[in-house]
């Protein structure tokens, strides 16, 4: 018995490979490369974009915590003014009873003064260390904008190279490699 007609298959399959070819399977090929590669350099820009985020809000922190110790150097210095006004005082009470103040009066005064302008001096250093603090971490912030928008553009190149590959129209596909471009500008900027 005849198991029945025979099919040239390998001539359907070479058939099928052309129609698909011509019907847009080197675009689809170009649009799926290009998309593999916006999504690795969108994964590149996040990567980024985490990394700076991440050391500008520990910068940020940093600043945070050497304005603590900037206040806390403020109100010693503070204290000691205080201490200060009050040995002056003291002294002004001895004198107005004319009488002659102790000599632990002067030499507390000098001892407070002293203090006072070291004092100062840290706090003045930590306030200059913590604005530097700030500022690094205000600039690395921008950076993440920028790496966030390049994020964000490649995304929406992305979107567009699957528009493309549904659609098989090619001018959308060149839009997906313009934002592309858009976006690899963004992140190199950044």
């Amino acid at each position: 018995m005849p198991e029945g007609p025979e099919v040239d298959t390998d001539k359907l399959d070479e058939t099928i490979h052309e129609e698909a070819e011509r019907k847009g399977g080197r675009l689809l090929k170009g649009i799926a490369l290009t998309t593999a590669l916006l999504a690795a350099m969108a994964s590149i820009a996040a990567l980024r974009a985490g990394a700076t985020v991440n050391e500008a809000l520990v910068l940020k922190t940093e600043s945070a915590r050497l304005q603590v110790q900037v206040s806390n150097e403020w109100a010693y210095y503070q204290a000691k003014s205080i201490k200060a006004a009050v040995q002056e005082a003291s002294r002004s009470a001895w004198l107005a009873a004319g009488k002659t103040p102790p000599p632990e009066h002067a030499d507390a005064l000098k001892r407070y003064a002293a203090e006072e302008d070291e004092i100062k001096k840290e706090a003045e250093a930590k306030e200059k260390e913590r604005d530097l603090k700030s500022l690094e971490g205000d600039h690395l912030m921008h950076r993440h904008h920028e790496f966030a928008q390049s994020v964000a553009i490649f995304q929406v190149a992305i979107a567009l190279g699957a528009v493309a590959a549904l659609t098989r129209v090619r001018l959308i596909w060149l839009a997906s490699l313009v934002l592309g471009v858009v976006g690899a500008v963004f992140f190199a900027l950044a």
